[in-house]
């Protein structure tokens, strides 16, 4: 495994991330959990990214991934970075979810109850409040370094105005932001707008999610929709109305460049990603071991020739 510095800090993360957002939750096969979090940490990913409510249901991922902890890592805590977040809906009522200080500290206390853990390495606020002043949802992250129960903070989700007044908040607070985690993908590319621009002047560490555009960066839609896929899910962000003709010829034409390269449409995708030097790591979401392989194959080949690039940019402007 290759490890990236994060940002101008002293954290390195690993160029592969493993995010809980699908595929832990109680409606998930418990032992196939179990074994993606072993294959993973054999490999070398020590970052595990969750949130409060990561599922479905919410809260059951974090519940699962503590019991695995405690079952199979006991004694490799000091050799794992995990993080959570808070921001959007967890319960019912008033304090149930954005960016108040009453909202985050409560979160994170049920989050290390349900993981069993005296601290998280990360925590993030989730998505900035439009109706928070974020002097106050940076003073409760800033309050729960203080408090021991974080390491590191950082946001997700943050525009770049929103970005870089919460970085300064924070270092005026002298609790640095960490790491940013934008939705970032061949198919999703506002970062480059100047949010990326921003991180590197700041010394901010980058972690894109969903580098993969929930799959469709990969080949399983190249002939249709898969029964196990998750635009098959009623539950999923990927829907399959999402799966148009005119995605499936883009998918295609980049499968054929990656198959060009040496690599699977997924390697690439990841691949091109980490040839920015300003991201630290990509989050990627596996269900099954095979594809946490297929994955691990892309740190190594992050170099790309213009030409391939400008293929690239050809297919993904029409």
């Amino acid at each position: 495994m290759e490890y990236r510095r994060c940002g101008k800090s002293g954290l390195l993360l690993p160029a592969i991330s493993l995010g809980l957002w699908h595929n832990f939750g109680d409606v998930d096969d418990y032992k196939n959990c179990r074994k993606i979090l072993q294959h993973a940490f054999d490999s070398g990913i020590t970052h595990f990214d969750l949130a409060n409510n990561y599922g479905p249901p919410p809260g059951s991922a974090e519940e699962n991934f503590g019991h695995i902890i405690k079952k199979d890592f006991e004694g490799y805590r000091d050799e794992m970075i995990i993080s959570s977040k808070a921001g959007y809906r967890m319960w019912d009522g008033p304090y149930g979810e954005w960016g108040s200080k009453k909202y985050l500290i409560s979160s994170l206390d049920q989050s290390l109850k349900r993981m069993k853990l005296d601290y998280v390495d990360i925590f993030y606020s989730h998505r900035p409040d439009p109706s928070t002043p974020l002097e106050e949802t940076m003073g409760a992250l800033d309050l729960i370094v203080r408090q021991g129960k974080a390491l590191y903070v950082g946001i997700s989700n943050y525009q770049v105005e929103e970005a870089e007044n919460a970085i300064r908040i924070l270092n005026e607070l002298g609790t640095p932001c960490l790491i940013h985690q934008p939705k970032y993908s061949m198919f999703e590319r506002w970062v480059e707008g100047g949010l990326l621009d921003l991180l590197e002047r700041e010394g901010v560490g980058c972690i894109p999610f969903s580098p993969l555009a929930q799959g469709l960066l990969t080949n399983k839609y190249l002939k249709g929709i898969p029964e196990d896929s998750r635009a098959a899910k009623p539950t999923g962000f990927l829907q399959e109305n999402q799966v148009t003709p005119e995605m499936v010829d883009k998918i295609a034409k980049l499968n054929y460049i990656a198959q060009e390269r040496g690599q699977t449409l997924a390697q690439m995708a990841l691949s091109w990603l980490l040839k920015d030097e300003r991201i630290t790591s990509v989050l990627i979401g596996v269900s099954k071991v095979e594809q946490l392989e297929d994955c691990l194959e892309s740190y190594s080949r992050t170099i790309f020739s213009e030409e391939e690039l400008e293929k690239i940019e050809t297919i993904l402007s029409h």
